[in-house]
C-alpha cells in the first residue's frame, strides 16, 4: 500500500513503462519497512494489471497536491477513497494474496515476510523440534545467542513492534522486552512440546514394556495359583494356555489335594492322582459320594508320605479303605473320619499299631467304635493331642481314662454325647496341657467333678457345658474363681440365674466370651450387671432368654459398644447389616 501511496506516486505511471525492459525495481516505500508486499514477494512478474496501476496513480496524484499532515491523515481513513480501493483493488490483490479482501481483518499469524523473515517456518506442534538452547544444553555446547527457534509468528500485540534490517537482510526485534516474551513464550512452548514428546515417548514405552503375565516368574504364578482351589485350578487355570496347565500340575499342589464336595470324583481319578503324584501328603474327600474303598486304597498305596486323612461323611467307604491308609502310611498324624457308620474297631486297632505318630483323630458319630478300639488307639498313639467324638454311645469312662492315662499331650477333648459320666471325667484332671474341654450333653456330670478339673487343668481357656442340668450358679461361681485362664464358657441350657452372670462378671478378669442362651432364670438385672462389671467381657449370648427385655440390650448395645449382644432381634440387624454392605438390597430380592 505504500507503493502506491508514497510521495513518488506520480512516476509510477513513467515507471511502469519501463518494467518489461528491466528486470529489477527500486522502491520508495514512505512506511520505511516490511508493507503488504514485503509478505507477498516480488511482483514485477505480475504486473500485467494496467487499469489498476491507473486508478492508483490518480490517487496518488491526488495524494501529492495535499499540504498539511491533517489533510494527509483524513485522506487515508477516509471511508470513501477506502471504498473506492476496496472495489479497485480486489481485481488485483485477489490474484496476489488470495480471496480475503485487502482491508479486511488480517491474521498476522498467516503471513510471512519472505524477504526478511524467510527463515520463520509454520509446523505441526507434534513435529516442532525442541529449542535450540535445550539441544545446546544436552550437547554440551555453548553459544552467545540462546534464543530459541520460534515455532509460530508472533501474535498480533507482539508484531506491531518496528524491525531493523542488518547487513545480511535478517530482520530482529528492536525491543527487549518484547524478544524476552517471545523468547520465553517459545521456549516455554518448546519446552511443553519436548514434555508432550517425552510423554508419548513414556507411554509408547511404557506400552511396549509392559510385561505379559506370563513373563513373570513362576514362582509368582505358582503363588497365584495356590490361592486357588482345586477346582479352580483344573477347570479355569488349566485351560488358558500350556504354560498355565503346566504350573497347574506342579508337584506342590498336588501336595495338599482338596476334593471334597465334588460329585465328580470317582475312583479313576483318585488311581490318576496316585499313579502320577506320589508326593502326596493331604487328601479331603469329605462329601464325596462316589468315591468308593477302591480309589483310596489305591491313593494310599502309592502315597506313603500321607500325613492327614480327611473323609467327613462319606457313608459309602468301609474299614478296608481306612485300613490300607493305616497300613501304608506310617507318617499318618491327622485322621478325621466322622459319620462313617461302617467304621468299626479294627480299624483303630491298626491305627495304634502302625501310626505313631499320630496326633489328631475324629470319629464323631462312628456308632460301630467302641471302648475296644478307642483303648488300643490310646495305648499304640501316645503322641494324640486331640481327640473329639460325638453322640458314640459305645464309648464310656473306660475310653477316657485311658486316653487321660496314656496321652498326657492332649491339649483337646470331646465327648459329646457319649456315655460318659463323672467317673470318667475325673480322670482328665491328669491332662496338665488340656485347653479346650467339650462335656456337651453329658449325663451324668456333677458340679464337684467340673470344678475339680478347673482347678487342676491350669491351662483350661474354654470350657463347654452345655445341655447339662446339672450345673449350677455355685458351680459357675467356682469356675469364674478357679480359672485362671479361661477365656471361653459355654452354659447354654444350664440351671443358672442372675447369680451366675453376676459372679462371672465379679470374680473373672478372663473371661472374654458367655453364652447363656435358653437361660429361662436370666434377666435384665443379670445381663446388666456382667456388662457393668466384666471388664474383659466382649460376647454375651442371651439367645431365648425370654425374660430380658429388647429394650434393656438396645440400651446395653448403646452404652457398652464393646460388647456383642446375641438375641434374636440382635443378630437379625447384623445379618442385614451385612447383607447390605455386602450389595444386598429389597428390590433385587424381591425381583429375583
Amino acid at each position: 500500500m505504500g507503493h502506491f501511496l508514497s510521495k513518488n506516486g506520480y512516476s509510477l505511471k513513467k515507471k511502469s513503462r519501463k518494467l518489461r525492459k528491466k528486470k529489477k525495481r527500486s522502491r520508495n516505500c514512505f512506511l520505511q519497512g516490511p508493507c503488504m508486499l514485503c509478505f507477498i514477494g516480488s511482483v514485477e512478474d505480475d504486473w500485467p494489471f494496467e487499469s489498476a496501476v491507473a486508478a492508483a496513480s490518480k490517487l496518488a496524484e491526488r495524494y501529492v497536491s495535499l499540504n498539511s499532515p491533517e489533510a494527509c491523515t483524513k485522506f487515508l481513513l477516509s471511508q470513501g477513497e477506502l471504498a473506492v480501493w476496496e472495489g479497485q483493488g480486489r481485481s488485483l490483490l485477489s490474484k496476489l494474496i488470495g480471496p480475503p479482501a485487502l482491508f479486511c481483518a488480517v491474521d498476522y499469524l498467516e503471513m510471512v515476510c519472505k524477504r526478511k523473515c524467510a527463515e520463520l517456518q509454520r509446523c505441526t506442534p507434534r513435529k516442532q523440534p525442541r529449542c535450540a538452547f535445550q539441544e545446546a544444553m544436552e550437547n554440551g555446547e555453548e553459544r552467545g545467542d540462546r534464543r530459541c527457534l520460534l515455532p509460530s509468528l508472533p501474535s498480533s500485540s507482539s508484531s506491531s513492534c518496528p524491525l531493523e534490517e542488518d547487513g545480511s537482510g535478517a530482520g530482529r526485534l528492536t525491543d527487549s522486552s518484547s524478544a524476552t516474551t517471545s523468547s520465553s513464550s517459545s521456549s516455554s512452548c518448546c519446552c511443553q512440546l519436548s514434555q508432550n514428546e517425552s510423554s508419548e515417548e513414556a507411554k509408547s514405552a511404557e506400552s511396549t514394556d509392559t510385561s505379559h503375565i506370563n513373563q513373570l516368574p513362576s514362582s509368582i504364578l505358582l503363588k497365584v495359583f495356590s490361592l486357588l482351589s482345586v477346582k479352580e485350578r483344573c477347570l479355569g487355570a488349566s485351560l488358558v494356555c500350556k504354560y498355565w496347565r503346566d504350573l497347574c500340575l506342579d508337584f506342590q499342589f498336588w501336595k495338599q489335594i482338596d476334593l471334597s464336595g465334588l460329585q465328580q470324583v470317582t475312583d479313576d481319578l483318585l488311581v490318576k492322582i496316585a499313579s502320577r503324584r506320589q508326593n502326596v501328603t493331604e487328601i479331603n474327600i469329605s462329601d464325596c459320594r462316589n468315591v468308593q474303598d477302591h480309589g483310596v486304597c489305591s491313593l494310599a498305596s502309592n502315597c506313603p508320605g500321607l500325613i492327614k486323612y480327611t473323609a467327613y461323611r462319606c457313608k459309602q467307604l468301609s474299614d478296608v479303605s481306612l485300613c490300607t491308609v493305616a497300613i501304608h502310611c506310617p507318617l499318618l498324624q491327622k485322621v478325621h473320619a466322622g459319620n462313617q457308620d461302617k467304621l468299626t474297631d479294627h480299624a483303630l486297632r491298626l491305627l495304634g499299631e502302625h501310626c505313631k505318630e499320630l496326633k489328631d483323630v475324629h470319629f464323631g458319630q462312628c456308632y460301630s467304635i467302641s471302648d475296644e478300639g478307642l483303648v488300643a488307639l490310646a495305648q499304640g498313639c501316645s503322641k494324640l493331642q486331640r481327640i473329639y467324638m460325638q453322640e458314640n454311645k459305645l464309648v464310656t469312662d473306660k475310653s477316657v481314662q485311658a486316653f487321660a492315662e496314656n496321652c498326657p499331650d492332649l491339649q483337646f477333648v470331646g465327648f459329646m454325647g457319649c456315655s460318659v459320666t463323672s467317673q470318667g471325667v475325673i480322670h482328665l484332671t491328669r491332662l496338665q496341657h488340656l485347653s479346650s474341654l467339650d462335656l456337651r450333653h453329658i449325663s451324668e456330670l456333677n458340679n464337684e467333678t467340673v470344678m475339680e478339673v478347673v482347678r487342676k487343668c491350669r491351662n483350661l481357656t474354654s470350657l463347654n457345658l452345655c445341655l447339662n442340668w446339672t450345673i449350677n450358679d455355685r458351680c459357675v461361681e467356682i469356675i469364674a474363681k478357679e480359672g485362671r485362664s479361661l477365656k471361653e464358657l459355654y452354659l447354654v441350657s444350664c440351671k443358672i440365674t442372675d447369680h451366675a452372670l453376676i459372679s462371672i462378671g465379679q470374680y473373672s478378669s478372663t473371661i472374654e466370651t458367655v453364652d447363656a442362651g435358653w437361660c429361662k432364670e436370666i434377666t435384665d438385672q443379670g445381663a446388666t450387671q456382667i456388662a457393668r462389671s466384666s471388664k474383659s467381657l466382649r460376647y454375651l449370648g442371651l439367645m431365648r432368654c425370654d425374660k430380658v427385655n429388647e429394650e434393656t440390650v438396645e440400651r446395653l448395645v448403646l452404652q457398652y459398644p464393646h460388647i456383642v449382644f446375641s438375641t434374636v432381634m440382635q443378630d437379625c440387624k447384623r445379618t442385614l447389616e451385612r447383607a447390605y454392605q455386602m450389595g444386598w438390597s429389597p428390590n433385587t430380592s424381591t425381583a429375583s
